[in-house]
């Protein structure tokens, strides 16, 4: 089958949000139509999911960080002064209340692996897996910033591939307590005889490693989904390596696909070759903005428009914390292409080589270019431009749906609901509704009634004590 009459890809679109103002935009809070600064009231999370599954998203996917940006101008000012993912509240707390207002929606929340016990964080994912029915997705991060390690007993965070290495560990205990805790069938709530849960079917995970000793057994009843939909970003070696064997779906954020296309590849080759696992099975979501007009001069007044309320300082301050790198040491028509530093070069080169347009990158021209969307594109266009824009990353890149970032909180996700999804509808690569309406977040992601629990393809399955099973049948792995 050739490429021009494969079928097209049902892709999987979510809402890219974080418990703050401006998100991936900074400044855009201080716009008279935006509304992220509302971000304390329950309400806007409310109406933001009723708003995206009448549209039938697949899920919203909840970014989070524990510590501040403060690597630019050595200060947390900028941040602080520029509401730059500052203040940020804890993203799990209001799923249950989105859940409650909803049905089929799925809830993708980001917790890292470094700074929290995996037996108390276990008990935080059964608990919203109950509340929610069954649709929560969680975004295994091992985090990045030194503020929040600086915080939370460590005077710097840990090295990289340690990390990872302890979130091997960390989600194998996860792993242990959701799936081989409890056996399927364990609770009763035989009235007759007085039984609630039959205690032989609940037992110890006696868990010993090198990073933790959790004994068990798990303090939660098995939830609908068990383990909730796992996501993952990182295309590091280790971040690789960790997606193709745990990821159900993988974040990636590149300014052009051809800079991720290679990533993507080798992930799913790692999968399939290393991990016996269905390389499709694994989806991936590019990190888009899209700015939407009934023409393409409405819509690129819209980006002017917005571009009024950027702060570069916020900019700066997010590319301080993402990368290390504080541009207050540069000056302020100092080519970044040139400078000493091979870090800095090799950074600005890689958003320099597809924008051409750009003739000379300063720290101003770098902070202005990711201040709306951050390291992701802007499509910026028509419903026809932005569908082929989001087309050519399918094909380029083998993403299979987006994260979706807005400038605009909620009306950049208005536009999308008006304007692009009914285009994307109609050439045939998005859903009419959800393939299991009050379904879980998995079976909806994979369009399989059913599917509750990770595929039997995936390790978490292995861990999985399944009714009507004796526990001398079923050793838990390690």
């Amino acid at each position: 089958m050739s490429a021009d009459t494969a079928p097209k890809k049902s892709l999987v679109l979510n809402a890219f949000v974080m418990m703050c103002s401006g998100h991936q935009s900074p400044g855009l809070w201080r716009h008279p139509d935006d509304e992220s600064w509302r971000f304390n009231d329950v309400s806007h999370w409310v109406e933001l999911a009723k708003l995206l599954e009448d549209a039938k998203f697949h899920g919203i996917f909840i970014a989070d960080v524990l510590g501040g940006y403060d690597v630019y101008r050595g200060s947390l000012d900028p941040a602080k002064i520029s509401g730059t993912q500052w203040p940020v509240n804890e993203p799990l707390s209001v799923v249950a209340a989105m859940a409650a207002a909803t049905k089929s929606i799925g809830f993708g929340v980001t917790a890292s692996t470094t700074y929290e016990q995996p037996y108390h964080f276990a008990r935080r994912l059964s608990t919203i897996d109950h509340l929610s029915k069954g649709r929560l997705g969680w975004n295994i991060v091992t985090s990045y910033l030194d503020s929040a390690a600086r915080n939370l007993g460590f005077s710097e965070q840990p090295k990289h591939d340690y990390r990872y290495a302890q979130a091997e560990e960390y989600v194998k205990v996860i792993y242990k307590l959701l799936e081989s805790s409890w056996r399927d069938d364990a609770v009763k709530l035989d009235r007759a005889a007085g039984i609630y849960t039959q205690p032989e079917l609940v037992r110890p995970i006696n868990h010993q490693g090198k990073f933790f000793t959790v004994p068990g057994p798990h303090i939660c009843q098995p939830s609908p989904q068990r383990t909730p939909l796992l996501l993952q970003a990182g295309t590091s070696r280790a971040g690789k390596q960790f997606a193709a064997q745990h990821a159900e779906a993988v974040f990636v954020s590149a300014h052009a696909p051809q800079v991720c296309a290679k990533n993507i590849a080798e992930l799913r080759d790692l999968a399939r070759t290393r991990f016996g696992r269905d390389p499709s099975s694994i989806k991936v979501l590019a990190l888009v903005t899209p700015i939407l007009g009934r023409t393409e001069d409405e819509a690129r007044a819209k980006l002017a428009d917005y571009r009024r309320y950027v702060s570069l300082e916020g900019a700066s301050a997010l590319f301080g914390g993402w990368t290390g790198i504080d541009l207050d040491k540069y000056g302020d028509e100092e080519e970044l292409r040139e400078v000493e530093s091979n870090a800095v070069r090799s950074t600005v080169e890689g958003f320099a080589r597809f924008s051409p347009v750009t003739a000379k990158w300063t720290k101003h021209t770098l902070a202005e270019h990711i201040s709306i969307g951050g390291n992701g594109p802007t499509f910026v266009g028509t419903p026809s431009q932005v569908a082929d824009g989001l087309e050519t990353w399918v094909s380029e890149a083998d993403v299979d749906g987006f994260n979706f970032a807005y400038a605009l909180f909620p009306q950049s996700f208005k536009d999308i609901i008006v304007l692009l999804i009914p285009e994307l509808r109609k050439r045939g690569l998005f859903w009419d509704d959800y393939a299991v309406p009050g379904g879980t977040y998995r079976e909806n992601f994979y369009q399989k009634p059913g599917q509750t629990g990770p595929l039997d393809e995936h390790v978490a399955s292995s861990y999985r004590w399944k009714s009507n099973v004796p526990a001398e049948q079923h050793v838990i792995s390690e």
